[in-house]
């Protein structure tokens, strides 16, 4: 199974595309975006470090991959921790996407596929553990701070399919 550790933002991800999607939109970056923050805050959080909890985790039971969501978005990276008999199926609706990433979306004109290869979407890390640790797994992921959820699982992968398919809806 795949859990998701939230990002706190853009992490490393996508700064290219993003300064075109800024320089095309030309948006006011000292505004109020989403409540508390400026644009240009939500654009450049810090990027979240995992290693307490993944460490407790590890510590734990067995974990078999992680990989954090930089360049590469989440569909250049999850592939690179899974054999390749194996896809991972992402369902985007189980965690709430950050509102930078919709306002991203938006204003740039960027497909669903380019925002899963470019950013990470709000998933900053992605932990793979047996279908029977992942209660265990969330419990001790929760308790050291993470809002971990389920988001996808490991697959048999097809012919000419690729390592990582993030399903919408």
């Amino acid at each position: 199974m795949l859990l998701g550790l939230p990002s706190s933002g853009a992490h490393s991800n996508g700064y290219s595309l993003l300064r075109k999607i800024i320089h095309r939109a030309q948006p006011d970056l000292t505004q109020a975006f989403d409540g508390e923050t400026t644009l240009a805050e939500a654009i450049l959080a810090p990027t979240r470090i995992y290693v307490k909890a993944l460490l407790a985790l590890l510590q734990a039971l067995p974990v078999k991959g992680m990989a954090h969501i930089t360049g590469g978005g989440l569909t250049g990276n999850v592939p690179r921790i899974l054999p390749p008999a194996v896809k991972a199926e992402i369902a985007q609706a189980a965690w709430p996407r950050p509102k930078l990433f919709d306002w991203l979306q938006r204003e740039g004109g960027v497909a669903d596929s380019e925002m899963h290869r470019v950013f990470n979407c709000g998933i900053g890390m992605v932990v793979v553990v047996a279908r029977e640790d992942v209660r265990q797994a969330l419990q001790i992921l929760h308790a050291a701070g993470e809002a971990a959820v389920v988001i996808g699982a490991i697959k048999v992968r097809g012919e000419g399919e690729a390592g990582t398919i993030v399903v919408s809806g």
